[in-house]
């Protein structure tokens, strides 16, 4: 996949989420949930500040992080479902290189 997003945008595939409780019971796809859990596949160059420089996001290819129910764009490129963001609309790095020991 060959993509750069513009400025401080942020291109997240969605992870799967779990087809079957703790206790065994299976969900059907109908019922499942989109996740709000991430990878990140691609990142801008940074977001424009007012004084005319450019800040280097914090966010790196591979980080996996959550993000709002709603939040972003849903993208399908080369027949796969993305979802594109903004750094503002991310809540938390959970893995990857980008998050906390």
């Amino acid at each position: 996949m060959k993509i750069r997003p513009l400025h401080d945008r942020i291109v997240v595939k969605r992870l799967e989420s779990e087809t079957q409780t703790k206790g065994g019971i299976i969900i059907p796809d109908s019922a499942k949930e989109k996740p709000i859990e991430g990878r990140v596949v691609a990142v801008g160059n940074g977001k424009l500040l007012r004084d005319g420089k450019l800040r280097p996001l914090d966010i790196k290819v591979g980080d996996v992080v959550l993000f709002g129910k709603y939040a972003g764009n849903e993208v399908k490129i080369d027949g796969e479902d993305f979802v594109l963001l903004r750094e503002d609309d991310l809540l938390a790095i959970t893995g990857g290189e980008g998050a906390a020991s």
